[in-house]
């Protein structure tokens, strides 16, 4: 990104905290965007997991928050619920964009439903971030190209529902187990990347099957597949 495309408009600025569970991640986002003089963004926070983020926004109060979805503590969709009065403050509202690996339709249709203001993939080039946040700290919304017609889809059909009833019957940390263990993920490899035991694993997998009505994590994946949710 050079400085004639990071160079702010009528001086504005943007402030802005990184929620991310991978710190280097972060480091280069940081490094990417935050040189505050050439693009206007000033990162003011950062946090690695849905707690650490909820204290982050209520002390620092950004103007915009760059949320991955897949998070430590419950994903992106926690961290907007219990954020839901700051967005909703009339004077200066925190805004949330949504900026993540994932592009599935069941991610970026949930973090919408829960209050983002846009979602783009982890592809877009530092220019076009810093134009997002703004876009974003103005009350537009912002998708990558292809995300928008999910949303499209997912909120101007009346006839088919807006959320998947049977992934509804399943609470956000049984999602992430069930996300994992249908991309071949073993159940320690599943412990260890959402900071849990293997025995709360096993017991959120069962409660998976339950639900579902399914007999084994075979059954899961194709289930899980033909939701687009691998």
């Amino acid at each position: 990104m050079t400085e004639a495309e990071a160079q702010p408009e009528d001086g504005r600025r943007a402030r802005v905290v990184l929620v991310d569970d991978h710190r280097m991640f972060r480091a280069g986002v940081q490094a990417e965007i935050g040189r505050t003089e050439e693009t206007g963004v000033e990162v003011v926070g950062e946090a690695g997991d849905v707690d650490q983020a909820v204290s982050v926004i209520a002390a620092t109060r950004p103007g915009v928050v760059l949320l991955d979805v897949h998070l430590p503590g419950g994903g992106g969709v926690e961290v907007l619920r219990r954020c839901a009065a700051l967005m909703g403050e009339a004077e200066e509202p925190v805004r949330f964009l949504a900026l993540s690996v994932s592009d599935a339709a069941e991610d970026v249709i949930g973090v919408i439903r829960g209050g983002a203001r846009g979602y783009v993939t982890k592809t877009i080039t530092g220019a076009d971030l810093v134009d997002a946040i703004f876009q974003v700290a103005e009350g537009d919304a912002v998708f990558s190209p292809r995300l928008a017609g999910f949303v499209l889809d997912a909120f101007a059909s009346t006839d088919a529902p807006p959320v998947d009833e049977d992934l509804d019957r399943l609470t956000q940390r049984e999602r992430e187990v069930l996300r994992l263990i249908a991309r071949g993920y073993a159940y320690k490899e599943v412990a260890k990347q959402l900071f849990i035991s293997v025995k709360t694993v096993e017991s959120h997998v069962s409660a998976v099957l339950r639900k579902l009505q399914l007999s084994n994590r075979h059954e899961l994946t194709r289930w899980a597949a033909a939701r687009r949710l691998v």
